[in-house]
């Protein structure tokens, strides 16, 4: 398919043209007649919207952040997530338009969702996380089978030598915080490959990738997922550690109900367990260099208006120096 991706850098108030007469009429462009009911939804990283048709019920629509995934990128999430629900899984694939699921309109990109509501899992009911256990097995199963190959890896360089080069080049730092957020985040990623390091030879799969309560919805029918705008290649215990919370103790219990789901569809390289913390670490290090690249958009000042300031800093030194202690001295799980 021909390249399709808008010029330029995304960063500068990327959606300053997204007005409400252009969403509609992108929908109607694309066969879509609306009745102009019109919802945004929460979303930074793109713009997404619910929107009224004129013959009943409701679509989604995700307009994509210029310049951050090419064509080829977004066309192999479709079509990752039209394999899911190709074998019956829960998860929201685009439809298809007029032939396409990505589509074009004055410069924007986006892709039409049907509506799928739910509300968010309640991680503490015991019947929760085995069921997620079994869905992620089964994802990872079919994510297993075949390779990405226009989108990136999860790993070391991606989320952590990447996002710190930038950060670094820019000079966003406080002078006088500077030196020691970059100090911890190099002995943090030591820490990281040390981490991977103990793990050995883990296997890569194709990922949600940003498995969070936020990307799940739960019905009677029980969990779905929506937003592979994450997906990447990486190790399987990506979509599991962020399911997790409070002490070792209450994560290694949180763990066993997950993999006695998982496991019914796919084995877990028990080592992998090893790379929770170097991952969280990644997330942090990413996630700053995230709200850096994206501040010329006017919602992330407005959102985080926290961000940049020596607090936030402070925080985040904080955090590196917690990370380091636990990836150098790691608690053990107890796995059955």
């Amino acid at each position: 398919m021909t390249d399709i991706s808008p010029s330029g850098d995304g960063n500068v108030a990327p959606y300053a043209g997204l007005t409400p007469e252009t969403i509609l009429d992108a929908l109607d462009g694309a066969g879509l007649r609306t009745d102009g009911r019109m919802l945004a939804l929460n979303s930074f990283e793109n713009r997404v919207y619910q929107l009224g048709l004129e013959e009943g019920g409701f679509v989604v629509a995700k307009f994509y952040r210029t310049g951050r995934w090419s064509d080829a990128a977004i066309l192999e999430e479709h079509a990752f997530v039209a394999e899911l629900a190709g074998a019956e899984l829960p998860v929201v694939a685009p439809l298809t338009l007029g032939g396409r699921t990505l589509n074009l309109h004055q410069g924007f990109r986006f892709a039409v969702y049907p509506r799928q509501g739910g509300r968010s899992p309640e991680f503490d009911s015991p019947e929760v996380l085995p069921w997620m256990g079994r869905l992620l097995g089964r994802i990872h199963a079919l994510g297993a089978g075949k390779r990405f190959r226009a989108r990136p890896a999860l790993d070391v360089n991606t989320f952590g030598e990447e996002p710190r080069a930038f950060m670094k080049a820019h000079a966003l730092l406080p002078p006088e915080l500077e030196s020691v957020y970059f100090g911890l985040v190099d002995l943090a990623l030591d820490g990281v490959r040390r981490c991977f390091d103990r793990a050995g030879r883990v296997a890569t799969l194709r990922l949600h990738g940003d498995c969070h309560a936020g990307n799940v919805l739960w019905t009677d029918r029980g969990p779905h997922f929506v937003d592979f705008d994450d997906a990447r290649s990486g190790p399987a215990v990506q979509d599991l550690w962020m399911l997790l919370s409070g002490d070792m103790a209450a994560m290694s219990r949180q763990m066993n109900e997950i993999l006695s789901g998982y496991r019914q569809f796919r084995d877990f390289n028990l080592a992998e367990l090893q790379l929770v913390e170097a991952l969280r670490t990644l997330r942090l290090i990413h996630y700053a260099a995230w709200l850096a690249r994206r501040w010329d958009d006017p919602a992330f000042p407005a959102a985080f208006p926290w961000f940049g300031t020596p607090r936030y800093w402070q925080d985040r030194i904080l955090e590196l120096r917690e990370q380091i202690a636990l990836m150098d001295s790691p608690e053990p799980w107890d796995i059955d």
